[in-house]
């Protein structure tokens, strides 16, 4: 049971900068396309770099080993996000390989639209998978301060999807708008 509060520690690291590299592309990715490489860089040491070294600042408030413990149910919750967590990240790196997924078709403003596999059910698996295993983390650590910081975290992905909705719609016009009304974004299904 020790493990669990490690294991959420490695993927709150690992997921939780994610957002923000993506922000800092999108933001100004006609800006980056001048400047692919520097792009990539920049965006890794600002939201690892940052992002895991506030994390790490702050780990006594945020991962504090000895108030988390979580119930049963609870961790069984938690594993199971991040367990979906994995398969999203598997499946989207075995279908769009590791160089498309940190961004080389954006950056390039290359690609092809991906609609077969995850991408039939969800437009966003890897953002789906990324935000189960934050949401899993917390739940094996359930400190009110990681949940404080996940709910921030989630704007800043809610945002960073927005962001990439656009680009993608200015670069693959109505073939991703056709895309976007038949396949929700996050969730298998359509609200009503």
């Amino acid at each position: 049971m020790k493990a669990l509060p490690w294991l959420a520690a490695v993927v709150l690291f690992f997921e939780m900068p994610v957002p923000v590299y993506w922000l800092i592309l999108h933001k100004r990715i006609q800006f980056w396309r001048h400047h692919v490489f520097a792009g990539y860089w920049i965006a890794i040491v600002l939201a690892w770099g940052g992002g895991d070294a506030l994390l790490y600042h702050f780990r006594r408030q945020l991962f504090d080993w000895r108030a988390a413990a979580a119930s049963s149910w609870l961790a069984v919750a938690g594993l199971l996000l991040i367990a979906l967590d994995l398969f999203a990240f598997a499946s989207s790196e075995m279908q769009l390989g590791a160089r498309r997924l940190v961004g080389h078709a954006e950056l390039t403003g290359t690609g092809e639209l991906a609609i077969s596999g995850l991408y039939t059910r969800v437009r966003h698996p890897r953002y789906l998978g990324m935000i189960a295993g934050v949401l899993g983390g917390c739940l094996l650590i359930g400190l009110r301060p990681l949940w404080m910081i996940a709910i921030f975290w989630c704007g800043l992905a809610l945002s960073a999807i927005a962001l990439e909705e656009r680009e993608l719609r200015l670069r693959f016009g109505s073939a991703y708008s056709d895309y976007a009304r038949r396949v929700p974004a996050l969730l298998p299904f359509r609200f009503r």
